[in-house]
């Protein structure tokens, strides 16, 4: 799916971070794919999310799935009706079809959102007190952080 402007948002804070998430995502599925060829081995870790390339990109898919999803649960906005991710395996096997229907459901529920609305503190799934810009600044570093990981690993070939 080509990138569009996302002319239609109320804020463009919102516009901007959701624009900024598509892109961390790409870069991390292109550096996935890089790892994947080498292959690179990532480090052991007693976290599952971890146990192999194919349960870090699941991790971020799924990632990025849970917090559109419990950020419109708090802006009262229709469920995104983004799919469940696929089993790690699964998903390693096409994770472009995943990714494109993924990115395209967060395109939309966002678009009305206001800074003020998205300003509002609310007790995320741990029980901490966020913002949901907090939210969605978090959707864009998670996947960059994960690029990063790889690309680090990735260096030491």
């Amino acid at each position: 799916m080509p990138v569009q402007a996302l002319h239609n948002y109320t804020w463009r804070g919102a516009r901007a971070l959701v624009l900024l998430h598509e892109q961390a995502m790409r870069d991390l599925l292109k550096t996935w794919h890089r790892a994947k060829a080498v292959p690179v081995s990532l480090p052991p870790s007693d976290n599952p999310a971890y146990a192999s390339l194919d349960t870090v990109l699941h991790h971020a898919f799924k990632a990025a799935r849970n917090m559109l999803t419990w950020i419109c649960e708090k802006l009262e906005l229709p469920d995104p009706a983004i799919e469940e991710v696929p089993e790690p395996a699964l998903l390693a096997a096409d994770p472009e079809r995943y990714m494109e229907h993924l990115l395209a459901r967060w395109r939309i529920p966002l678009a009305g959102a206001d800074a003020k609305r998205l300003d509002a503190i609310y007790k995320d799934r741990n029980g901490h007190d966020t913002s949901l810009i907090a939210r969605l600044e978090h959707a864009v570093l998670h996947p960059q952080r994960h690029r990063f990981q790889l690309d680090e690993l990735l260096e030491g070939k």
